[in-house]
């Protein structure tokens, strides 16, 4: 099927209605997740801008005290991360053209190409938000397809960052279908510093488009364990936070991300 098929209006509008019925129709059991097993689903997140060494020492720290999945941190940090962590079963995740997805697709490219020569594992890229408004469906798919080729060819893990809170359905339909055709690994929400996070229905809707074959990362607004558990029963595989100890605490976090 043709990029031009795949997202016409008549192939998304049915997506929505058949999510529609799948919402009134299906009861997923709510599942409590044992906090060993929600921890290795944590990427441990510190992405202010302010953020210091210091404080990036101790999110690797705890990190491998508390075996989460990552720790995300920006670009200029992953070397020092990798260093930290090469001798721990937690990866180094990066953003890539964070937070606002704008930057040319060349730019993305040389940012996550130096990140994996870093040591990043993971690669967090933000979609081209005003590209997928325009509908300029052809240049948003080369923008993720060169990251997915890219973290393939380097066994790394590629997600593309949506900005949920920015998208209407439809455009969030369009943009998890051309993630799975240009073969990301995951679909995540948000990047914490937009208007809003992650919701349950946004999750529940992009794996329902997704499907199995490939996951979803909530990001955004997770600050306990009762959201972390409602996230992962919407559909999320993997979660992004910065208040990860308090999550698997049993505490509540006024973080935003």
């Amino acid at each position: 099927m043709s990029l031009k098929d795949l997202l016409s209006e008549n192939s998304i509008k049915k997506i929505l209605n058949d999510f529609t019925d799948f919402e009134k129709s299906f009861m997923k059991e709510k599942t409590e997740v044992d906090k060993k097993e929600l921890a290795g689903m944590i990427d441990h997140t510190l992405l202010k801008p302010e953020a210091v060494l210091s404080e990036i020492n101790q999110l690797c720290k705890e990190a491998i005290q508390h075996n989460f999945a990552s720790v995300c941190v920006n670009p200029s940090y992953v070397s020092t991360c990798f260093d930290l962590l090469k001798s721990s079963n937690v990866k180094v995740c990066t953003v890539i053209g964070f937070p606002l997805g704008a930057t040319t697709t060349q730019s993305k490219f040389f940012e996550a190409e130096e990140a994996i020569k870093n040591g990043a594992e993971e690669l967090d890229m933000v979609i081209n938000i005003g590209r997928l408004k325009d509908k300029d469906y052809d240049y948003v798919f080369n923008d993720l397809k060169s990251i997915a080729d890219l973290s393939k060819k380097h066994l790394c893990t590629s997600k593309v960052i949506l900005e949920t809170c920015l998208l209407t359905d439809q455009e969030k339909v369009a943009a998890c279908l051309m993630a799975k055709e240009a073969g990301l690994d995951f679909v995540k929400t948000s990047t914490g510093f937009s208007k809003a996070g992650a919701t349950i229905r946004d999750v529940a809707l992009m794996k329902f488009v997704v499907g199995d074959k490939h996951k979803v990362k909530a990001a955004g607004g997770i600050r306990s364990y009762e959201d972390a558990v409602a996230m992962i029963n919407a559909g999320a595989n993997r979660l992004g936070a910065s208040a990860g100890i308090k999550i698997i605490s049993g505490q509540k976090s006024e973080s935003n991300y």
